[in-house]
């Protein structure tokens, strides 16, 4: 048999009162502490998500550049500017004829130009014996600041550098 505990009053209510739980000023400065650090962290994460898609815009730039030479080499001239980034995929009709237009275009797969990271179209310039090639990012507008800068192929010239440009641009 265990021996009976007696217990005073006095101990039973230090008992209970260390087993009240926490005030609500102490769990609304948990919370408040548990926001601040939040936001701290998902300004991070979008940062870095925004990072990611400038780098995924160098990368499909540079792709999109071998291609464009690869069609100079069998075609004798980049893409006109009106024919975009299309005549990668589908034989151009106007303009200069490339009697060496391979069957399944110069880029495989689903038959269409791969959109930016923002899931919009890249915009074309021929300039002659060079090419450029754009992103105007999440805004859809040329210029921007931030977030909002375009991503170029190389800069344009003449402008100071507006946006981001892709490394490595030798076409």
């Amino acid at each position: 048999m265990l021996p009976k505990r007696s217990h005073n009053n006095s101990t039973i209510r230090t008992l209970v009162r260390s087993q009240r739980g926490f005030s609500l000023v102490e769990i609304l400065v948990a919370l408040t502490l548990l926001g601040i650090a939040g936001t701290f962290v998902a300004g991070k994460i979008f940062e870095q998500l925004h990072e990611g898609k400038v780098q995924a815009a160098k990368i499909q730039m540079n792709q999109f550049a071998e291609r464009l030479q690869e069609f100079r080499r069998k075609c004798g001239t980049y893409p006109e500017t009106e024919q975009g980034l299309e005549a990668l995929v589908t034989k151009p009709t106007g303009g200069r004829e490339c009697k060496n237009y391979p069957p399944d275009g110069f880029i495989g797969g689903s038959g269409m130009v791969p959109q930016d990271p923002w899931n919009n179209y890249y915009g074309y310039v021929n300039e002659g014996s060079k090419f450029n090639i754009v992103s105007y990012g999440a805004d859809l507008m040329e210029g921007g600041e931030d977030e909002d800068k375009d991503i170029w192929f190389r800069p344009p010239a003449g402008s100071e550098q507006q946006g981001e440009s892709s490394e490595g641009a030798e076409f």
